[in-house]
Formats: C-alpha cells, sequence, structure tokens
C-alpha cells in the first residue's frame, strides 16, 4: 500500500482570529484594489475615446480652413495666420 503525503487529521483545526482576521483584511484589500483597477482602466478607455473623436473633429476642421486659407500657419492663441515655412534645399 502507497505512503499517504498528508497527516491524517483526526480533527479540523483552524488558525487563531487575529491570523484569520489580518487575512481576511489582506484579501479585502487586494479585491478593493482589483475593482479600482478595473475603475480606472475604463476610465482610461473612455478619455482614449474621447481623444479619437476629438482628433477625428480637428482633423476635418483642419482641413475645412486649408480649404479657406491655403496650407498656412495659424497661432491658436491669437488667430493670425501667416505662411508656411518650406525647406528649401540648395
Amino acid at each position: 500500500m502507497a505512503k499517504r503525503k498528508t497527516p491524517k487529521m483526526d480533527k479540523v483545526k483552524s488558525i487563531e482570529s487575529s491570523e484569520l482576521e489580518t487575512i481576511q483584511d489582506l484579501v479585502s484589500k487586494t479585491n478593493q484594489g482589483n475593482l479600482e483597477v478595473g475603475r480606472l482602466e475604463t476610465q482610461k478607455h473612455r478619455i482614449i475615446h474621447a481623444m479619437q473623436e476629438n482628433d477625428k473633429v480637428m482633423q476635418a476642421l483642419q482641413e475645412k480652413l486649408e480649404e479657406k486659407y491655403g496650407k498656412v500657419n495659424i497661432d491658436i492663441k491669437t488667430g493670425e495666420i501667416s505662411p508656411l515655412e518650406v525647406e528649401t534645399t540648395i
């Protein structure tokens, strides 16, 4: 007959109540941390999606302004238009 790897327990034993409380507290904190990470990831996803939508609107506006004013630089603080600086190679 094969030997038992774990000793047979005649009676159910329990850890001390202070140890149990410590384990329960740690598990609770881990679960809370996981919930918070999930919440933050959801918020991050929403922000990224909003930024992508903003980029689409910005691209459409840039195309509209380019049709109206041509390829120019626009100072976003003052609205002043200046010629687009083009590098020339000699």
